[in-house]
């Protein structure tokens, strides 16, 4: 008797604590989209070169298909140093690091729009 106790107080706590866990989840972060974080940051700081509205002639980067093409090239140059060639942008002020680290997760989210 003692024994079918044991084994079914076992049974009961294996079933209990197997449904046990923690009540949160685990949620992700955001993705960074272009319409809510790569739009502000080119009407900041590419403006108005790369923005036409605002008398820019270089590539509009306010048109997502446009930085999306050339997203590499964005990341590779912003990295660069003033006084580098191809460095952007052009005003000389280099982008700070969290800045910088918007466009790289935009692309390493899969460049939603």
């Amino acid at each position: 008797m003692k024994r079918k106790l044991f084994f079914g107080f076992i049974a009961a706590s294996a079933l209990l604590f197997s449904n046990c866990g923690s009540s949160k989840k685990t949620t992700s972060a955001p993705k960074t989209t272009f319409a809510n974080d790569i739009t502000t940051i080119v009407q900041s700081k590419c403006a108005p070169c790369h923005i036409p509205d605002k008398g820019g002639n270089k590539k509009a980067y306010d048109v997502y298909d446009n930085v999306k093409t050339d997203i590499d090239n964005i990341i590779r140059r912003i990295e660069l140093n003033p006084g580098e060639r191809g460095f952007m942008p052009f005003r000389n002020e280099k982008l700070d690091a969290a800045t910088i680290a918007v466009f790289k997760k935009w692309k390493e989210d899969g460049m939603p729009q």
